[in-house]
């Protein structure tokens, strides 16, 4: 029973997408007659199963080799875009984090959206992004991922700009879609690039290649940095890091699956591709650049956000970039395992914050405060995912970045010095929003704000579980080290990172007798972190200037240059018409003068060089 769940692991993506079909019909044209809810339900229930077959399936495929199934799609002479499935114990838990989360998500907005008409709509966006990262996760081939890729950023700018009434929501929507599109461009370039040197576009081929490649290095420098692009986009890595700011316009459910998994699409093609950036020493120097910038950028910047979404967004973009240090050492499985870990951990900080913005009416952590006594749940679920989020023993995120730091200490001790501050920022950082939100004394947004109802509080304390357990899952899975074998320096050095960035933040925000808000330097040095390094700034200075200045040449280009002599000739015509109109007399003689004229001026025309050189003889 189980083999055939497995062998009909392609469905995982079509259920969702079913559920997504079958919500058409409470759209607004009969939604007075039935009501949207039915979308919903019809929508969970749909992630329901498709989260079901994912585990029966990965009881058939744990400790087996994977399996490869053949979709065939299109073939001509020299060009096979055949689709291949890769179905193996890691693709199908990849699924079930997917399905998982996004079946919580749906839960969580039954209570978030119960007084948005636009259920239909919403229910389809997030089981569209559901079907589209389940058939990222199982699809063996560069090619078709792109095009997934795509889809995902087209249903990203869907869900940011869902309540498009708003003119910050729309401008939000539009910048975080053109932002994305950069980085797409460049992996356009590069999975276009890569075919004729590999022959394939299939990952696994992709990988033997890469093993005995011989190739130029400035051609594998640059199809490495291409092929980097497109996953610095999706994981909002320095300097496209912007748009996943952008994207909290959108609703609390769908940044619960944005911030958990979409963000994680990136690092997943980044880690497929991984054997052909290593051709390139400056393509496997980038991407651990890129990461540690963003990391330690990322964290800098959080801590100075009043906005309880920027403050994660920023976090978010942090520990992608601890992703990419991952890959960029040769650490896959250390990067899935931190992929796991981050995505349940901050899938339950977004819950847990998105329940006080729900009836706070504001997502300003100036404004909010005391809502320890009046918000257990909220409260103790956000010290959770925050645990399991920093390097707290015994949660899961102890032991991925210990897994990280071992690494890092024998090879680059410089980036586990990076590792060390971003953990202790982290720490910081959530210790700070939780300060800010739960400590202190009740404001007049917090004054009246009790625990809000079953719909949001179940998905919340269900993740909170499965977040306490993930170090059973991680013994199950065999994935924590051996006691004896665990570095105690590295160990040491990380609990004691997060001891110092939870102290500091403890001092300052559960301290009702220090001055809020806290500040730390000048004011220049504040504004500094708190405007994201003028990023938006420099944007508009140089590619948004250039852009500008390039639109209005080719603008004018267009309409004086291109325009203008079609005009001219237009007018040319016009005017040589209506000059010949008045030599239309009806006598014959004077057409037989005009021929004989036209052809004077053309034996003229055609004998003026035997002519010139007539003149020039006479003249010598």
């Amino acid at each position: 029973m189980a083999q055939i769940f497995l062998e009909t692991a392609w469905l995982i993506p079509c259920y969702p997408l079913i559920g997504s079909i079958l919500a058409i019909p409470w759209s607004p044209s009969i939604i007075y007659r039935t009501g949207p809810r039915p979308s919903g339900y019809i929508n969970t229930l749909m992630s329901l199963i498709a989260f079901l077959h994912g585990v029966i399936a990965l009881s058939a495929t744990w400790n087996q080799p994977k399996q490869e199934i053949f979709i065939p799609w299109l073939q001509t002479i020299d060009l096979n875009l055949t689709i291949p499935l890769e179905l193996s114990a890691i693709t199908i838990s990849a699924t079930l984090v997917i399905t998982g989360i996004n079946l919580l998500a749906q839960i969580y907005a039954i209570g978030y959206m119960e007084m948005d008409w636009g259920w239909a709509r919403f229910y389809s966006l997030l089981a569209f992004f559901e079907a589209g990262m389940c058939a990222l996760v199982l699809c063996n081939s560069l090619f078709f991922s792109y095009i997934i890729l795509e889809i995902l950023t087209l249903g990203t700018y869907l869900l940011v700009g869902f309540w498009f009434n708003q003119s910050l929501v729309v401008t939000g929507a539009r910048d975080a879609f053109l932002t994305k599109r950069v980085g797409d461009l460049f992996l356009l370039m590069g999975v276009i690039a890569i075919y004729p040197l590999a022959k394939t576009w299939n990952f696994t081929e992709l990988t033997t290649w890469a093993s005995t490649a011989q190739i130029d290095p400035t051609v594998a420098a640059l199809l490495g940095l291409a092929l980097i692009a497109g996953p610095m986009g999706k994981c909002a890595q320095f300097p496209l890091h912007l748009w996943l700011d952008l994207a909290m316009e959108g609703p609390v459910p769908s940044t619960i699956l944005r911030n958990a998994v979409v963000v994680c699409t990136g690092a997943w093609v980044l880690i497929k591709v991984q054997p052909i950036i290593e051709l390139s020493p400056l393509a496997a120097s980038v991407t651990l650049l890129i990461g540690a910038v963003t990391a330690l950028g990322g964290t800098m910047v959080a801590i100075a956000q009043v906005d309880i979404k920027r403050t994660l967004s920023f976090l978010v973009s942090a520990y992608m970039g601890l992703v990419f240090i991952a890959v960029g050492t040769d650490q896959t499985q250390t990067a899935l395992t931190l992929m796991l870990i981050y995505a349940v951990a901050m899938a339950l900080l977004v819950m847990s914050t998105g329940t006080i913005i729900w009836n706070s009416v504001t997502q300003d952590l100036t404004q909010l405060g005391g809502l320890w006594g009046k918000r257990p749940a909220s409260g103790i679920s956000y010290l959770v995912g925050a645990a399991g989020l920093v390097a707290i023993p015994p949660l899961g995120g102890f032991w991925a970045l210990l897994q990280l730091g071992e690494h890092l200490y024998q090879t680059r001790p410089w980036l586990f010095a990076v590792l060390l501050i971003v953990n202790t920022l982290a720490s910081l950082s959530v210790i700070r929003v939780f300060g800010l939100i739960f400590g202190g004394k009740p404001k007049q947004m917090s004054e009246r704000s009790p625990e809000v109802h079953w719909p949001m509080i179940l998905p919340m304390l269900l993740l909170m579980g499965f977040v306490l357990h993930v170090p059973l899952v991680l013994m199950q899975w065999q994935l924590m080290p051996e006691w004896s074998a665990i570095n105690l320096t590295v160990a040491g050095l990380l609990l004691l990172s997060s001891a110092i960035g939870c102290s500091i933040g403890a001092f300052l925000y559960l301290n009702n007798s220090y001055p809020k808000p806290v500040g730390f330097g000048n004011q220049s040095l504040q504004n500094l972190f708190a405007y994201d390094f003028y990023t938006q700034k420099l944007y508009r200075l140089t590619v948004v200037f250039v852009v500008g200045l390039v639109s209005q040449a080719i603008a004018w280009s267009d309409r004086y240059i291109v325009d203008g002599l079609v005009n001219l000739i237009g007018m040319a015509t016009m005017f040589g018409g209506q000059g010949l109109k008045y030599n239309v007399s009806g006598k014959s003689q004077f057409y037989a003068l005009t021929i004989l004229w036209g052809v004077a001026l053309l034996g003229l025309f055609l004998s003026w060089p035997l002519l010139a050189n007539f003149a020039g003889m006479i003249g010598n």
